[in-house]
């Protein structure tokens, strides 16, 4: 009974199918209306089902004729392009075609993925098609059903392969390994990775050594040089072991999407990266999460495992609803953090008012560290104003676009009135200004 059940399940009848069937009942009514001889379309209809009959001998009598396999990365990367490939091969001694349909993940929101093709005798073929996950988080991937049919092409038998796979999709890895590959690159300025002349000297001082032509002679070590004989100059080396600490606002404001993906995963992506560079660099790289209460923690370090334990601590980030509180920030960078470093704050202010009410923690937070506060640009409101206005309702809309805008250049101005560094990006370009910013700070030797 079971065997029965599953051939029932697995048994499906084509278009052609049913495109003869609707054609030889209309040819029964104009046999009948003609006065030709019934005898002739039960000849035709016979026909039909004996060849109906022989296409689902040729399909259904093989027990394994065909085979499928899914090829997923063991992670996903958020907001990039992920591809997925998909095996299949053909048993049958006969060409079959085929549908595919591969169970992908809700979170995707794709009803209508099929793939289809034809397959020769013995023949395998590889599938390759592409995903872009927009959130965090366990992608379950489910079976993977096939659609087969003979050159007869009336009958279609469905095969199921795979047990469900969940893959996690991590802040993005593609991102990360690319900026760390044009921050080094000859040809990083086709890019926009600025190159910046170093300012003055790099405070780590490494050893004395005999002066070369080309030194610096205001390196010169003139206690060193009297004792020698010779001249003797200090050798300075770029400056490491600097504390550079991310710190990520969870709040309502970071729930703003763009392009699919929401601030605060422009601002994981982008975290990532710096990391990645900064230990590159040999600066030790810490996170701080917050929204209405303090969130993730890991301290500062440029050990082997540090950019995994931030990944690992970047995974399940999620925004909230409520207010961020600068307090709590301020308590636990003031609690954690002795050595002065450098704070990225990830956030974003609708209005100046919003800024100044948490100003007084930047501040006591710039006193003893390097504070730099990154912000959003509105990308959508850029464009209002960049649009040519007719209507009046135009005019009025390209004023407020202006009042918001206007907003966000007051609150650069606040900042840098207060001492404070600010970096106002679109989303897009948050990671590439980042590490400008960053390379700037680094050769004008602020921490």
């Amino acid at each position: 009974m079971d065997r029965i059940f599953r051939f029932i399940k697995s048994l499906f009848f084509s278009d052609r199918f049913f495109i003869l069937l609707v054609g030889f009942s209309l040819s029964f009514l104009f046999f009948y209306l003609s006065g030709v001889p019934e005898f002739f379309a039960l000849v035709i209809v016979l026909v039909f089902l004996l060849f109906t009959l022989l296409d689902g001998f040729l399909v259904f009598s093989p027990k394994n004729p065909v085979q499928a396999e899914r090829i997923v990365p063991e992670l996903l990367n958020n907001g990039d392009e992920n591809f997925i490939r998909i095996r299949v091969g053909n048993l049958y001694p006969f060409p079959i075609q085929f549908e595919l349909i591969d169970e992908l993940p809700i979170k995707l929101q794709v009803r209508d993925f099929m793939l289809s093709g034809h397959l020769k005798p013995e023949e395998v073929k590889t599938l390759d098609y592409s995903i872009f996950p927009k959130n965090r988080g366990e992608y379950p991937f489910g079976k993977i059903q096939v659609y087969i049919s003979s050159p007869l092409g009336l009958v279609r038998r469905k095969f199921s392969y795979g047990a469900n796979q969940m893959v996690p999709c991590y802040p993005s890895i593609f991102q990360m390994e690319r900026y760390a590959f044009l921050s080094v690159s000859k040809y990083a300025s086709n890019y926009g990775i600025k190159r910046l002349r170093k300012l003055g000297h790099s405070m780590e001082f490494e050893q004395i050594k005999d002066y070369t032509l080309g030194d610096d002679i205001r390196t010169l070590n003139w206690k060193a040089t009297a004792r020698k004989g010779s001249l003797m100059v200090n050798y300075f080396v770029e400056e490491k072991s600097q504390p550079i600490y991310c710190l990520i606002d969870k709040g309502r404001a970071m729930r703003m999407n763009f392009e699919g993906l929401s601030l605060l995963d422009y601002a994981i992506n982008s975290t990532l990266a710096i990391s990645n560079i900064a230990l590159k660099k040999g600066d030790k790289v810490g996170l701080i999460s917050f929204s209405d209460r303090l969130g993730t923690y890991i301290p500062a370090g440029n050990q082997v495992l540090q950019l995994k334990n931030i990944l690992n601590g970047l995974y399940n980030q999620k925004t909230s609803w409520g207010e961020s509180s600068y307090e709590f920030v301020y308590l636990a960078v003031r609690e954690y953090v002795k050595q002065r470093s450098l704070l990225i704050l990830f956030s974003d202010f609708d209005s100046l008012q919003a800024m100044q009410r948490q100003l007084p923690y930047l501040r006591k937070l710039n006193r003893f560290h390097l504070v730099l506060v990154v912000f959003f640009q509105d990308v959508e409101l850029e464009e209002v104003l960049e649009r040519e206005v007719i209507t009046l309702k135009e005019v009025y809309l390209k004023t407020l676009a202006g009042k918001f805008s206007l907003e966000k250049e007051l609150i650069v101005r606040e900042l840098h009135r207060n001492g404070i560094l600010s970096l106002l990006t679109s989303p897009k370009n948050l990671s590439l200004n980042l590490i400008n910013k960053y390379l700037e700070i680094k050769n004008q030797g602020r921490i």
